[in-house]
């Protein structure tokens, strides 16, 4: 059994990408899908499938690296509120990652989101993880 998902689902990826992956298997909830779609919608990832037909179903994730330099896309993955200590943030406080290169992942009443849709919707929330 697996305490904190999200922290999983990060680490999954992190060892992926330091272990120059080209895809990661990691097992299906309905706030990691919408983190994998955050993360592609926002170029950090090549693609990605859901597949739910072995009941626990998987998200098969093909890792984006560059062309020539063969350097990952993602740097840096980072979990913020933990279930030990949960991190809430209201509208004015919103995070920035490096200055508005990176992106926070808030769960907000209006869904899972980046830190620049919540500004723009002025919406606090959870923050959930740091990407850069």
């Amino acid at each position: 059994m697996i305490t904190d998902p999200i922290a999983d689902y990060l680490t999954r990826i992190r060892n992926a990408v330091m272990a120059n992956y080209r895809v990661v298997e990691i097992p299906v909830s309905n706030i990691k899908k919408e983190i994998t779609n955050i993360l592609y919608k926002k170029g950090y990832i090549l693609n990605y499938k859901f597949e739910d037909e072995p009941k626990p179903g998987k998200i098969k994730i093909a890792l984006k690296y560059h062309p020539v330099t063969k350097l990952p896309a993602i740097n840096k993955l980072e979990r913020v509120s933990k279930p030990g200590l949960r991190r809430y943030v209201g509208a004015d406080d919103l995070p920035r990652v490096l200055n508005g290169l990176g992106i926070a992942v808030l769960s907000t009443s209006q869904g899972v989101m980046t830190d620049k849709e919540a500004r723009k919707l002025n919406i606090g929330g959870e923050v959930l993880c740091y990407i850069s």
